[in-house]
């Protein structure tokens, strides 16, 4: 029988035992509404959670790569695009439907003209090839069949050659000498595959083809067909193993030279993979020197480093030898790197931490729930990051004195913000985890401020991963440890050549032309900035 229902005695100390049941039952419908409540806040939170995943999902699978907040302009520059085009097609549409001169219509009632495109001239190092037109022999007014020439006009017209093959016949005719019957013979000239077909160019560009414009071999042989040359997939997977095996010491040398005062590294993830009979998951790491944003004329450098997993001893390995500042995100394998390796020493890298990475969250969150917080926090930043795309070029000290003067204030004031913020949200939530990673590596976020050849962000490196990560949504796979060694090869050279402003099919070509009988002491010649000179 329930104590709300049942009648009172009329005995006091079964008055005081009724008094105490209603006590016991008050106390556990407390404690029952807390754990209810409880367990429905928990479960706000993981609805939150999954909703905050969902989105950042949603985003890496539909969504736009740029974390830029949106500005007006971005969208009148994409209405205007769109509305230029439509003009253009409508513009040929009328010219090729209407005559050009038509008098029943009064200038008044045609559409207003628009304004012609100012047009560049064509590049002078292209071939130019002339085309004649010559005229009728007969004059249409008179008749006559005599002229004399005026003048002429020209026009310019842009043409795509398809590539093309070509057979090169190598003969080399033997002589024999009256004198002494010596035969004398001059010597086949070296190729990158002995005996084989394949000539230079060839091999250049299946590689500059795969790697570069992502390209998988099984199309680039779909391709080869429609012109008539049948070169099976095996076939070209043999050269690009020859090739790699060639440029190889061309790579490691690249390691070599990798040291500057400062680095950026960065593993790539989602990773590559390793294809049957056991699939695995490989890493290729980038590290990267470019000093160009303050100034330096030192050539950039990309080196790519091929790993079967993501453990901290390959981070170690590849950067062990480098000294002076690293820029990179959270991997905590990097950590060990930081640290002194002998009581009261300097640490063998200096952390300078990425602006970019610690905004990710932030915009995430904005993305998924519009947090004003966040947005806020977004905006902040984005002042941050506009004060560095004015310093870009200048000299250290200018970069240093300039942020002193623009960025600490801003810096001192988002940090405050962000220790106001954190208490006001839920310790779980995505947004405190945002702030919490911020304010973790706040020494490490604020020191390029002090340094003018330090960068904000680590985007050079993102930008160098983007190349692998294009030519695996094409073909997936490495196919073994010894495939992604293979891209990490190619990848640290053509990457380099991008940097540079070599074009990687014409360094190729040439490298592999020479790189087959070259000394090993003299490879440093080979190098994209060297060759370029």
């Amino acid at each position: 029988m329930s104590l709300a229902t049942c009648a009172l005695p009329s005995d006091p100390a079964a008055l005081r035992g009724l008094a105490v049941a209603l006590q016991v039952e008050l106390a556990r419908k407390e404690i029952e509404i807390a754990a209810n409540a409880a367990e429905l806040h928990a479960k706000t939170l993981h609805i939150e959670k999954l909703k905050m995943q969902l989105a950042v999902l949603r985003r890496a699978r539909f969504g736009r790569s740029s974390e830029k907040l949106d500005r007006d302009i971005e969208q009148l520059e994409l209405l205007i695009g769109e509305l230029e085009a439509d003009a253009a097609a409508q513009d040929a549409c009328t010219d090729r439907s209407e005559p050009a001169t038509r008098p029943d219509i009064r200038p008044s009632a045609r559409a207003p003209a628009r304004k012609p495109p100012v047009r560049t001239a064509l590049p002078d190092h292209l071939p130019r090839e002339t085309v004649t037109h010559e005229p009728a022999c007969t004059c249409p007014g008179c008749g006559g069949t005599t002229f004399s020439r005026i003048g002429q006009d020209e026009r310019e017209v842009l043409e795509y050659v398809p590539s093309s093959f070509k057979v090169i016949r190598h003969v080399r005719p033997k002589l024999s000498c009256r004198a002494c019957e010596t035969i004398v013979q001059a010597p086949m000239p070296s190729l990158p595959i002995e005996r084989g077909r394949p000539g230079p160019g060839l091999i250049a560009h299946v590689l500059v083809a795969k790697y570069c414009d992502h390209q998988p071999l099984h199309r680039q042989a779909a391709i080869f067909a429609r012109e008539g040359v049948e070169i099976g997939r095996a076939t070209l997977a043999g050269w690009v193993g020859q090739a790699a095996f060639l440029l190889a010491p061309l790579a490691a040398r690249r390691s070599a030279g990798i040291s500057a005062p400062a680095l950026s590294c960065m593993p790539m993830t989602p990773p590559c993979r390793c294809s049957r009979p056991a699939t695995r998951t490989g890493r290729l790491w980038v590290v990267l020197r470019d000093e160009r944003p303050w100034g330096s004329d030192v050539p950039p450098a990309a080196l790519y480093h091929y790993s079967p997993d993501r453990k901290a001893i390959h981070a170690q390995a590849l950067l062990g030898p480098c000294r002076g500042f690293l820029r990179a995100d959270g991997y905590t394998g990097f950590d060990r790197l930081y640290r002194p390796a002998t009581p009261g020493g300097e640490p063998p890298l200096i952390e300078v931490a990425c602006w970019s990475h610690a905004r990710r969250g932030f915009y995430d969150v904005h993305h998924a729930t519009a947090s004003p917080i966040a947005l806020e926090a977004l905006q902040r930043i984005a002042a941050l990051f506009a004060i560095e795309s004015s310093l870009r070029g200048r000299p250290p000290d200018q970069r240093a004195a300039a942020r002193a003067e623009h960025a600490h204030p801003l810096l001192a004031q988002l940090k405050t913000f962000l220790d106001t913020s954190l208490p006001q949200v839920s310790g779980k939530s995505a947004l405190a985890q945002a702030i919490r990673y911020a304010l973790a590596r706040w020494p490490a976020l604020t020191r390029y401020v002090s340094d003018g050849r330090l960068d904000i962000s680590n985007n050079a490196a993102e930008r160098a991963m983007r190349p692998p990560v294009l030519g695996r949504k094409n073909y997936l796979f490495c196919g073994s440890d010894a495939g992604g060694q293979r891209a990490a090869c190619a990848y640290t050279l053509i990457e380099t050549c991008r940097m540079n402003d070599v074009d990687p099919q014409d360094y190729l070509t040439d490298i592999l032309g020479r790189i087959a009988d070259h000394p090993i002491n003299k490879i440093d010649r080979l190098l994209p900035w060297h060759w370029k000179q």
